[in-house]
């Protein structure tokens, strides 16, 4: 243990040192573009962010290998060459060198992303700093390749730097924030600055209107964030550094105001070159530079927790043997405490096979288009194949057992689900325990990837209820090669015993926190006939309808 520990810290001495050093190179190498180009100030602002604040973002989140350190010195190199090469062929190559580095970059953040999935913002901030990135890339590409974009050559260069500070730097900056402090006003700061990029280029492209209202939900977007600052608790160095960081923030915000009122009034009070000098100049240097400096101090370290659960190997169409298993668990009682449950529901989970499926899938009308679409694949791919008709079905199938080896799970067995012989779902069940307690874990095979659903299992006034709304493990999950990402779904089964031989279940889903799917089921045991069955069904949902 000690020497792991050692280990690890030399490992992270030596990145810092890798990291110092690349930053010396850009700092020195910023110096020498400023002081012997004998360009105003603001030129600089985009050289800037491309030697200074970007690499050294970038260094404090991830562990550039030493590849990625090479092309991070390649860049610099090639950024610097273009203050007295910047025509020709050769000022192409160089914009080009600059171009790949800025898509290594956003593949961090895809890398990132595929690790982890949507459900921590902070960290989805930052993966989108990443990303937007390899944008300033194209956008600095085409500057300097003098690429026709329908726009003049300097709103070119001007996007290329918003995308280089709004786009990138103010997304990491805000995902850094965010490790520190979390709450539904931070949310909604965050979806307005990493949606405000796109939408302020937008606006100065096409549309005052649009760069209008872009720019009024950016002034409430920075100045809510600015104010998040004084409600965290923040060592005081840090706290000082980044509060003067997002206040320059606030302070230009009225400057692009101004910008924006003389473009739509047509009276020019504040013009391009008056934003260059002011607005420019002060973000470049107190919003990126003492930003930088703020978080260089201390990095807050992730609150994202790794997924270790074990996950399904299988991907891809399912092949398996035909010998088949009774129920989709051994024994309820591993997952719930089945005294409080009638007897009747751990003998469907235990004995599925001797039990009929009735289903009425009730799409949301908000969905009903995307379902449309979906279907053609699904029907392909021969999983989550739901009809599109809200009328009642029978599902039929099969359990068949899974090769543990070829799995890597706990004894799996797969339910394999269809209508009119068509099949609707396979779903591989197994289990797995974390820190005492037990989950189902359930994954649908896809191209090349599995969709997982950890389900936990609790009781309330006799009924079952299984879902992925719960803290530890609970969630609907993407594995994709070694990545596993969380996806912002969210289901939640409510299993009713009718009698002793009857059930009802109810399947929710929804995207977002938006509810769109809903599957009523009727359950009853292969020993009542399917004319009593269906009698029961028409009762109870009789009595359903009548109770709502």
């Amino acid at each position: 243990m000690l020497v792991n520990l050692h280990n690890k810290h030399n490992k992270h001495n030596k990145h810092n040192k890798y990291s110092s050093f690349i930053l010396l190179i850009g700092i020195v190498l910023t110096a020498i573009c400023f002081g012997l180009s004998g360009q105003p100030s603001y030129v600089s602002l985009l050289t800037a962010a491309q030697l200074i604040f970007v690499p050294a973002m970038v260094m404090m989140i991830v562990d550039v290998q030493k590849v990625g350190k090479y092309i991070i010195v390649g860049m610099m190199l090639a950024v610097t060459l273009l203050q007295w090469w910047s025509e020709g062929y050769l000022a192409i190559i160089l914009a080009l060198i600059y171009l790949l580095y800025t898509l290594y970059i956003a593949a961090q953040g895809i890398i990132r992303f595929l690790q982890r999935g949507f459900m921590n913002l902070a960290e989805f901030s930052i993966d989108m700093g990443f990303l937007y990135l390899a944008l300033g890339g194209l956008w600095f590409f085409a500057f300097v390749a003098n690429i026709d974009t329908g726009f003049s050559p300097l709103i070119t260069w001007l996007t290329a730097i918003h995308f280089h500070y709004s786009a990138c730097l103010l997304p990491i900056s805000v995902g850094l924030f965010g490790r520190l402090h979390d709450s539904s006003w931070y949310r909604i700061i965050v979806m307005i600055l990493l949606a405000g990029p796109l939408l302020v280029a937008i606006g100065i492209a096409f549309s005052i209107i649009i760069e209008i209202i872009a720019v009024a939900l950016y002034i409430f977007a920075i100045y809510g964030l600015f104010f998040l600052t004084f409600k965290t608790k923040l060592p005081i160095g840090q706290g000082i550094l980044l509060r003067i960081s997002y206040g320059a923030l606030c302070l230009t915000i009225i400057w692009s105001c101004l910008y924006v009122y003389s473009r739509f009034s047509g009276t020019f009070y504040v013009g391009i070159p008056e934003m260059l000098q002011f607005h420019g100049v002060v973000n470049g240097v107190f919003f990126g530079g003492v930003g930088v400096m703020a978080w260089a101090m201390a990095v807050p370290p992730t609150t994202q927790r790794c997924f270790d659960f074990p996950v399904s190997q299988i991907r891809g169409k399912l092949h398996h043997e035909n010998e088949s298993h009774p129920g989709l668990v051994d024994a309820l009682h591993d997952f719930v405490d089945t005294k409080k449950l009638p007897p009747v529901i751990s003998q469907f989970y235990e004995q599925t096979t001797t039990y009929r499926l009735l289903a009425t899938v009730q799409w949301k009308t908000w969905f009903k288009p995307f379902a449309f679409i979906y279907q053609g694949i699904s029907r392909l791919l021969q999983q989550l194949n739901l009809p599109f008709s809200s009328q009642q079905i029978e599902m039929t199938g099969k359990i068949v057992a899974i090769d543990a080896e070829r799995d890597s799970r706990q004894a799996p067995r797969a339910w394999i689900r269809t209508i009119k012989q068509q099949t609707v779902f396979v779903a591989i069940y197994s289990k797995h325990t974390t820190n005492q307690t037990t989950y189902m874990n359930i994954a649908l095979p896809l191209p090349f990837s599995t969709m997982i659903g950890i389900l936990y299992a609790y009781e309330e006034n006799g009924q079952l209820h299984l879902t992925s709304q719960h803290e530890g493990d609970a969630g609907i999950y993407l594995a994709i090669g070694p990545y596993v990402m969380k996806l912002p779904l969210q289901e939640h089964f409510q299993i009713h015993a009718v009698d002793d031989q009857t059930l009802t279940a109810l399947h929710k889903m929804t995207i977002f926190g938006v509810h769109f799917l809903q599957i009523d089921y009727f359950i009853q045991s292969n020993r009542v006939d399917r004319q009593e069955m269906t009698c029961e069904n028409e009762k109870v949902l009789y009595e359903t309808n009548k109770k709502e």
